[in-house]
């Protein structure tokens, strides 16, 4: 396996690298305060199985990553895992491209990916995206010309220079001459698309799923709400909070805010219905109008994610998704979209209300050479996860069809 030019490479452990920060790979044990009479609510986002072939490193750009909107890094890092084995014409190549609070360990989250139908044959990689908290250059990474951490100053980031660290290692760092295919949900559909772009020469297909061509304005208001929910956070002092006073408070509500976001009227009702629970003795408001279970699944999803993520880099993924616009310098989205001519699969699931059906279509209409599905799903947005053992056979069918 070649792992050229990457600082450190190791066998890769649950959720928890060597290359990761301590704040993104404590993982919190807390169970609800009070147990829910009905229903059952408390779901593990990932799983922590180790992978047979799974290798984790971090590769160093030598030099400075020019940024879109004029800024620059420095020897800018980003983490990566890979699965398989690279050919050796260096070709058998799978770029997957993870959510906003992904990381690289895809095994963990997007298991059906790299089963080995899929790492008996290729060779699949998988980095954590600039500006995030596991392990690439954020704002919790050492600005290396102040010896501190970047904090709130860490530069504005767009999806653009994410792909561009993300080409660097493949070409660079791992040594890959050609991708199969590029693989990517949400932020990571977003990425996919940018990959498109970036790679033409060099990404013979690609496969966006449960993402538009631009950020909308429902889009970036559901972002906005969460960055309100931040900013109203006291401890949250323009970015500059410390490690014992954090805005916990603000980054719950955030998280909280987009879960509700990332599922729908129907698959709340079955899952939660009007269950109601026993409120805790301290809690008076709850004592007086009742207390209902999915109160208590979303308090538990907010407060399960403050042990593994950094709030200045949540808002820097946030800012980098509402920047998101293929059109941005290319004449515009349907000029952008049709000057692609890779095969593309277009996948979106019908019950999301985060990032419609329509906007998929709208994609799929506009490039050359797409085909599209549909999924159906309950669960809104969230079921480009929960359905990944049917998006990963679209995707083998879709290789099979138009690339190998």
């Amino acid at each position: 396996m070649l792992h050229r030019a990457a600082r450190r490479v190791s066998r890769a452990s649950p959720l928890s690298p060597s290359p990761y920060s301590l704040l993104c790979r404590r993982r919190l044990s807390v169970a609800p305060e009070v147990a829910p009479t009905c229903g059952q609510y408390v779901e593990d986002e990932y799983n922590d199985n180790a992978h047979p072939s799974a290798a984790s490193g971090v590769y160093q750009l030598p030099g400075t990553l020019h940024l879109e909107k004029g800024d620059k890094l420095v020897a800018p890092e980003v983490t990566y895992t890979t699965y398989g084995s690279l050919n050796a014409a260096r070709d058998n190549v799978i770029v997957l491209c993870h959510a906003l609070t992904g990381h690289s360990l895809a095994h963990q989250y997007w298991d059906a990916m790299v089963t080995p139908e899929w790492t008996d044959k290729y060779f699949i990689v998988c980095s954590n995206v600039l500006g995030s908290c596991y392990g690439s250059t954020g704002p919790t990474s050492t600005n290396p010309l102040t010896g501190r951490a970047y904090g709130p100053d860490f530069p504005a980031v767009t999806m653009r220079d994410a792909v561009a660290l993300q080409r660097r290692l493949l070409e660079d760092g791992l040594g890959v001459k050609q991708v199969q295919a590029v693989v990517g949900g949400s932020l990571g559909g977003m990425q996919t698309l940018e990959w498109a772009f970036q790679g033409q020469d060099y990404v013979k297909s690609f496969v966006a799923i449960a993402c538009g061509a631009q950020h909308s304005a429902w889009q970036i208001g559901i972002s906005e709400l969460q960055r309100q929910a931040i900013y109203m956070d006291p401890n949250f002092r323009g970015g500059h909070y410390t490690s014992y006073a954090r805005p916990d408070t603000g980054l719950a509500l955030a998280r909280q805010i987009a879960m509700v976001s990332y599922r729908t009227h129907a698959a709340y009702g079955e899952k939660f219905g009007r269950c109601e629970e026993q409120p805790a003795e301290n809690d008076t408001l709850a004592s007086k109008h009742g207390r209902y279970v999915v109160q208590s699944y979303l308090e538990y999803q907010g407060e399960k994610f403050l042990s593994r993520f950094d709030v200045n880099s949540y808002l820097t993924l946030l800012h980098m998704m509402d920047t998101h616009d293929v059109g941005r310098g290319r004449g515009g989205l349907e000029q952008a979209l049709g000057s692609l001519s890779q095969p593309a699969l277009i996948v979106g699931i019908d019950s999301d209300v985060l990032y419609p059906l329509s906007e998929q279509q709208q994609i799929a209409d506009n490039l050359q050479n797409a085909q599209f599905a549909a999924l159906s799903s309950p669960h809104g947005h969230d079921g480009f996860l929960l359905g990944q053992e049917e998006i990963s056979a679209l995707t083998k069918r879709f290789l099979a069809e138009h690339v190998e």
